[in-house]
């Protein structure tokens, strides 16, 4: 396990290595020029300060240069500097991610476990009207935009019903403490995680019943039928307990994702996460911002990659063997 674990964290760091190049040079390949932005904004466009703003941010050293660089702060564990929050990238980070991690794990745990309990049903009714509606229901919210599914809730939920929060983390200037906190920013979640959870849920309950359909075709199924086993236990502990290996790939790759993934999400409903600060980095051409969300995004996916392999090899004992 050990010698795993330390191939797959090297592995992993070459991937960030390679990943975290590749996006500074798209970002710098990009239009828009982050000193003519500030000097723009501070009503000061003349040469002179549009070349000090350069100099000041590095912004005038050629692009090798600024590469190394960067990719040595990285290493150091220092993104850089935000010129327009006057913050260090890593700090804002931080202060956002906390926000988009409780957002992306309900939405991942309501999505896997709805997609696999509704995933499960109907592949024990197949062919059954309860199969036919969970199927077209999964469809339904799979092929809904996104974006209207999350501002129809907004006007049903919290403009038209009031039950509730329409944005934002926490009641501002509510004052509260402990217990109430929790509660309040859990009626804040309930609808963003909701509205991302339901669209990832169709995703493994199609997953979860195409892959029990076919595990029940395999002779053990057939022989524990004959062996006169209860249906819900052959279900439970032979059907799907070998269908599960897809979704868990699924869930791995889809659980990283989410991390740097839920920008609409979070800009619909003004959640303060890094999807939503990256979404207003790019629309001010804050590259130092841009890049460390990509690398801690980068290093999130990677990381539930690596717990993925791990989860594989506690679900299937196979796989530890060989």
């Amino acid at each position: 396990m050990l010698g795993f674990l330390l191939t797959r964290v090297g592995k992993a760091a070459v991937v960030l290595l390679c990943i975290t190049v590749l996006n500074f040079l798209l970002i710098h390949l990009a239009p828009g020029d982050p000193a003519m932005v500030m000097a723009g904004e501070a009503g000061e466009a003349d040469p002179e300060f549009i070349a000090q703003l350069r100099a000041q941010f590095g912004l005038d050293r050629p692009l090798y240069v600024q590469l190394w660089s960067y990719v040595s702060s990285v290493a150091q564990l220092d993104l850089g500097y935000s010129y327009r929050q006057n913050l260090p990238v890593l700090d804002l980070i931080l202060q956002r991610l906390p926000a988009t991690l409780l957002l992306s794990l309900s939405a991942f745990v309501i999505s896997l476990g709805l997609g696999v309990l509704a995933g499960t049903i109907a592949a024990s009714r197949q062919g059954k009207p309860a199969d036919t509606l969970i199927s077209t229901i999964a469809l339904l919210f799979y092929a809904t935009p996104l974006f209207w599914f999350a501002l129809m809730a907004v006007l049903l939920f919290s403009v038209k019903l009031d039950w509730l929060p329409g944005y934002g983390f926490e009641t501002i200037r509510s004052g509260y403490t402990g217990m109430e906190r929790v509660l309040d920013i859990a009626a804040h979640l309930v609808m963003p995680a909701f509205t991302l959870g339901l669209f990832l849920m169709a995703v493994y309950v199609r997953m979860t019943r195409a892959s029990m359909l076919e595990v029940n075709k395999h002779d053990y199924v057939r022989t524990a039928r004959a062996k006169g086993l209860r249906p819900a236990l052959i279900q439970r502990r032979h059907v799907l307990r070998n269908a599960i290996l897809p979704v868990v790939t699924l869930a791995g790759l889809q659980a990283g994702q989410l991390v740097g993934g839920a920008v609409l999400i979070e800009t619909v409903f003004a959640w303060p996460g890094i999807g939503r600060l990256m979404f207003e980095a790019l629309a001010q051409r804050d590259y130092n911002v841009l890049l460390g969300v990509f690398v801690v995004s980068a290093a999130m996916v990677l990381m539930f990659n690596l717990v993925t392999d791990l989860a594989y090899r506690l679900v299937d004992p196979r796989i530890r063997t060989t």
